[in-house]
């Protein structure tokens, strides 16, 4: 049996997509098991895989973890890229947790019904650039180092990167204001592992597209 993390997921982005992006970063290889009907789903819940019923689903170490949360704050742990100590992994956590409410907002714009489309575009690049951006910004600013927190490279950079290419994607100049985060992005993006995991041909998904949709609702309702 390979040693690699296996991950169990719709071949899509969606909840599995950070726990990619540590992996990668982390210079992890890992496998995916992708989820094509609903059928698949079915047997990981009955075969007892599954200890909530729902994915994503990774398997490393011997477990089978679910909760992406979870998931995450194993491979940062497991990786070294949680802190130095209690106070940094604090701080890793609450940056990490207002990533994550963006990345909610950013991974559900694909599936607004269309009149609803735009507004909800307002609501992101609003609490992107009134909300979010600025802490991360004055953060970079008053601790003048490379990374978030410490001067250590951790869970909270790579979290940040693929929000902020995520948001780039929605509207290609929300940065404009941001010129740390714009040197944030451009340095971060440059780590080795990031950096491989941004060309062509890597285990990154590109963002969902409409004709994607029903395929993947099939799966989960």
């Amino acid at each position: 049996m390979s040693g690699k993390p296996k991950l169990h997921y719709f071949n899509g982005r969606g909840r599995m997509e950070s726990i990619r992006w540590l992996l990668a970063a982390a210079g992890v290889e890992f496998e995916e098991c992708f989820l094509e009907t609903k059928d698949d789903l079915t047997k990981l819940q009955k075969d007892g895989s599954l200890l909530f019923q729902q994915v994503p689903m990774v398997e490393i170490d011997g477990m089978k973890m679910v909760q992406s949360r979870a998931i995450g704050n194993y491979i940062a742990m497991k990786y070294n890229l949680y802190g130095k100590d209690l106070k940094e992994r604090a701080l890793i956590d609450m940056y990490v947790e207002a990533v994550i409410d963006l990345n909610e907002l950013l991974m559900t714009h694909i599936l607004q019904p269309a009149d609803k489309k735009q507004q909800h575009l307002a609501t992101i690049v609003d609490k992107a650039t009134n909300r979010y951006f600025p802490v991360y910004e004055k953060v970079l600013k008053d601790h003048g180092q490379d990374f978030l927190v410490g001067n250590q490279f951790s869970r909270a950079d790579v979290q940040l990167l693929e929000t902020l290419l995520m948001a780039e994607e929605c509207k290609p100049d929300i940065l404009a204001k941001f010129p740390l985060l714009q040197s944030f992005k451009a340095r971060i993006s440059n780590i080795p592992t990031i950096k491989k995991f941004l060309q062509p041909g890597s285990q990154r998904k590109p963002p969902l597209q409409e004709k994607d949709v029903p395929k993947v609702m099939k799966i989960f309702h």
